[in-house]
């Protein structure tokens, strides 16, 4: 029976700061750029509508921000190991704030989807920051590293929904309506203000982490790292467990404002602040209590338990009788996604060497934005025929994402 290890690999670099203070300026830098990540996810849908779109293009546009971060993730990890991590995260964070602001004057919908798929392009960079982590954090402490920068990603989605449902009432102090393109327009350029300033950020304290590869190094192709990952029964699991899990989740995310608006008449206020207790049920879970589960009981189990408290998520909001209850049930779905991710992520750079292991989380990275360019795509249709559709279709996918897993939790050494 094999077991989760590392394949032979060069010796480490060794980074030129790994102290404690270099991983907490970066998380705080993910957490600004989250806030402005945040902002605009509750608001998407309405400001689609207040262009005349429909439910398929409103799902649609989720899935042209994914099919960006499709063809870019791979392409940034592979060049965060081959150049470092730094210059990657400091451009495509530049080019993140370029597309808030660009996003705030789209003239039509042609340009919206065109602006979200550079958008895309532009924060496909999440495996360069993972690989930041794992360059910096011994084997047995990278589910609780992990965990940590969840936190900061689900901190960034309590303080930027939260902004992103209310900065639209800003719009009547200027006589306009909280529902026009003013209202819209603020809480992007806040946006592309606080993406700015994590670029800022990252430029000032964050040091690099790795050397560059030398120039005449070999480039791998993604077919060639698919190739190997592929073969990996391992971590061929670990990414099928990525591309269910995400699809049914994003499925169910890109239709929540549609469908929390058709069952209790909620706005962008309602689904924000829906967001940002989410948002902290996942900081909790990501930040407190995944590491030390993971220490005690290992990635793989914990996988597993993840996966269920989703599947439950899931199953029960459709049925939730009242407004106030939909942050419990969704909160279900959202703890779930709090154990799941990290482990996923430690999983991979326990089994990756660590001249690869940006390129092996890209690939999963792009893993999951092929889940959620097919998830809202699927579920748009279906939230047609019957508004529960998505979530329901995302229960019935937790079935082989939970037998991959059980599959995986057999065969990985649980820690002593």
């Amino acid at each position: 029976m094999s077991t989760l290890t590392a394949p032979p690999a060069p010796a480490a670099v060794k980074t030129p700061d790994a102290s404690p203070r270099a991983l907490y300026v970066l998380l705080l830098v993910v957490f600004i750029n989250l806030v402005g990540f945040g902002l605009v996810i509750p608001l998407l849908p309405f400001y689609a509508k207040s262009m005349n779109a429909s439910p398929w293009q409103v799902t649609a546009l989720f899935s042209a921000y994914s099919l960006g971060q499709f063809i870019a993730e791979p392409f940034w990890g592979r060049l965060s190991d081959r150049i470092g991590r730094r210059p990657v995260l400091i451009g495509t964070i530049l080019a993140n704030t370029v597309s808030y602001v660009a996003l705030a004057f789209a003239p039509n919908m042609l340009w919206f989807f065109a602006i979200r798929l550079f958008s895309g392009c532009a924060t496909g960079n999440i495996s360069t920051i993972q690989g930041y982590m794992a360059d910096v954090t011994p084997p047995e402490k990278r589910a609780g590293r992990m965990g940590l920068l969840g936190a900061a990603f689900g901190m960034g989605f309590v303080v930027g929904p939260t902004l992103g449902g209310l900065l639209p009432g800003v719009a009547k102090l200027f006589g306009h309506s909280d529902t026009g393109r003013l209202a819209f327009q603020i809480p992007l350029l806040t946006a592309a203000a606080l993406a700015a300033i994590a670029s800022l950020g990252v430029f000032l304290f964050v040091v690099e982490s790795r050397a560059p590869s030398h120039k005449d190094a070999p480039v791998i192709r993604r077919r060639d790292h698919l190739a190997a990952a592929s073969a990996d029964p391992l971590l061929s699991r670990v990414l099928l467990v990525t591309l269910i899990t995400t699809a049914a989740f994003s499925g169910m995310e890109s239709v929540f404002g549609l469908w929390t608006q058709a069952r209790f008449d909620w706005g962008p206020k309602q689904v924000g602040l829906c967001f940002a207790v989410i948002g902290v049920v996942a900081s909790v879970g990501q930040g407190l209590i995944t590491g030390r589960l993971a220490r005690r009981f290992g990635e793989a189990k914990v996988l597993v338990a993840g996966l269920i408290f989703i599947a439950i998520g899931l199953t029960v909001t459709p049925f939730v009788p009242t407004a106030a209850l939909v942050p419990v049930a969704v909160g279900c779905t959202a703890f779930g996604q709090s154990l799941v991710f990290p482990c996923i992520a430690a999983l991979i750079s326990r089994g990756t060497s660590p001249d690869k292991q940006g390129a092996m989380l890209g690939l999963n990275a792009a893993a999951g934005s092929l889940a959620r360019m097919s998830g809202p795509m699927l579920a748009g249709p279906l939230f047609g025929l019957a508004i529960g559709g998505p979530f329901w279709l995302g229960a019935v996918l937790m079935l082989p994402a939970v037998a991959f897993a059980l599959t995986i939790e057999h065969r990985v050494k649980t820690p002593a």
